[in-house]
């Protein structure tokens, strides 16, 4: 999009909203926090994943933060709502 290391600083932004969007479900507890912390869980296992291969495949960090970027997005606007 942007500079890379400006989209970089974006996506610490939005993760701290992320962050604090998912401690807010989780401490309210119940069922929808066990699913929030196991679907935490599961995404960053699953990403950290993805990056390795990626990157072993030859893919830039640029690209690698680019798929962070939409995941963290997608978080954001899945737990606003």
């Amino acid at each position: 999009m942007f500079n890379p290391w400006f989209d970089l600083c974006l996506s610490a932004l939005e993760a701290q909203q992320v962050i604090w969007l998912r401690t807010l479900r989780i401490a309210g507890g119940g069922k929808f926090a066990e699913r929030e912390a196991k679907r935490m869980v599961l995404e960053k296992v699953e990403a950290a994943g993805h990056a390795g291969m990626m990157l072993a495949s030859g893919a830039s960090a640029v690209k690698v933060a680019a798929v962070y970027r939409r995941k963290i997005s997608a978080n954001k606007k899945r737990l606003s709502s």
